[in-house]
């Protein structure tokens, strides 16, 4: 299928500057674009990915894309999206964030072969410019009623708005201008609330060109739940790229509790599955969404894109210990992903399990601990105990570190040691 007919299949394309424009230029070039993020965290987000995963797509057709982490603009801060200032960072946490991210962005393209990604970091031009340079060729160019119409400018005029985040938006035109000069970048694309810094560098562009210079932008709409909610977040925060934040295994989670009125919307614009993969996995949820059939997919290739084939396998390997009980064979590493947000007990050396029950309160009284044993409703690493003068063992422990507690079919407790 056609580029732009796929992104507008996907649901992806939320605003052009020039439909017609950019529809002739990709049919007549291969051509340069960029999309750009700021490392106000030291970690990307999912919320963050969309505009990334289409310009991956631009690649995929044979387009250079060009990925912007904005360690200049990150000590500005953007005031779109934000009814208050933002709180500055300091070069030292925006450049360590940085790096951070450029890995991350890394493993998502292609930087190999004749359309091989490049990456470029806003500071290597802006950090040089003195500030008679920024407002005699640059600040000349952009009229402040111009930018007092931007959406982002305006709604903060009654709250209040600095002249360092006021002029954010010149500074991103600076980037789509540079890169406009030294790259031949034809386009930009970002999240829906970028428009308006979008729309300035392409002005900056036609004021520092010729009025027949074209550029173009592209806007993707922000992503929704069905149910109203945000999307990207659970209850213990943000879904984060970096493992060390949200393990692979919760990662997989989140993807595979996706709900139906979201999966398919969420396989367009997340995964690069075909029309016709997609369109099955439709039927499916429709036909036998107990089979969870696009869930999975969503789970698995998003999992790939992100952590790799390894630790996809170790999430799976997880869940399914999980599900079944069976989880005597996890490593100490699995078992720390899986079992990051349940309940835990460092164990102060009771070996006898009616003890050890109470103290970590998976049962309220000795006479219960007892019962919920006799009963068959303690499995100690998934096997039933039923003897009430069960002692814990050095076997027990899993690597030494960890005995995993059941009561009942789902209520599981990790033993520490």
């Amino acid at each position: 299928m056609e580029l732009l007919e796929d992104l507008k299949w996907r649901g992806i394309i939320y605003q052009q500057t020039d439909e017609e424009g950019l529809k002739a230029l990709l049919e007549k070039e291969k051509i340069s674009l960029y999309c750009g993020t700021d490392p106000s965290a030291d970690s990307l987000h999912i919320g963050h990915l969309v505009p990334f995963l289409t310009l991956k797509r631009f690649q995929q057709h044979g387009h250079r894309p060009i990925v912007l982490v904005g360690g200049a603009t990150g000590l500005i801060g953007d005031p779109s999206g934000k009814s208050e200032e933002r709180k500055l960072q300091t070069i030292e946490a925006v450049q360590k964030n940085a790096e951070s991210i450029k890995k991350q962005l890394a493993a998502i393209f292609d930087f190999e072969g004749e359309n091989g990604a490049i990456m470029v970091n806003n500071y290597d031009w802006t950090s040089s410019m003195n500030v008679i340079t920024f407002l005699r060729d640059i600040g000349k160019h952009i009229g402040v009623n111009y930018m007092l119409a931007k959406d982002t400018i305006a709604s903060r005029l009654e709250t209040g708005i600095s002249f360092t985040e006021f002029t954010y938006t010149i500074l991103q035109a600076m980037d789509f201008n540079y890169l406009y000069d030294h790259y031949d970048c034809k386009l930009q694309i970002g999240g829906s609330d970028q428009w308006g810094n979008i729309t300035s560098g392409l002005e900056l562009i036609r004021k520092m060109h010729t009025e027949e210079t074209k550029a173009f932008g592209l806007t993707i709409p922000l992503v929704t739940k069905a149910d109203g909610t945000k999307f990207g977040k659970t209850e213990g925060g943000a879904i984060w790229l970096d493992p060390e934040k949200t393990t692979p295994y919760e990662f997989y989670q989140f993807w595979i509790n996706t709900a139906d009125a979201d999966v398919v919307k969420y396989l367009k614009y997340f995964t690069f599955l075909t029309r016709e993969e997609i369109e099955q996995l439709e039927v499916s949820v429709q036909e036998e969404p107990h089979l969870r059939k696009a869930q999975k997919a969503l789970a698995e290739e998003m999992t790939r894109l992100i952590h790799g084939e390894e630790a996809l396998q170790q999430a799976i390997k997880i869940s399914q210990a999980l599900f079944s009980g069976d989880v005597k064979n996890l490593t100490a590493t699995e078992i720390r992903q899986g079992f990051k947000e349940m309940p835990s007990y460092e164990a102060a050396g009771e070996e006898n399990l009616v003890d050890l029950l109470v103290a970590a309160k998976i049962s309220p009284s000795k006479r219960q601990a007892r019962e919920d044993i006799t009963n068959g409703a303690i499995s100690v690493n998934g096997e039933k105990v039923t003897d009430s003068t069960y002692v814990l063992q050095e076997k027990d422990r899993i690597e030494g570190q960890f005995t995993i507690i059941r009561r009942g079919k789902k209520k599981y407790t990790l033993i520490k040691y």
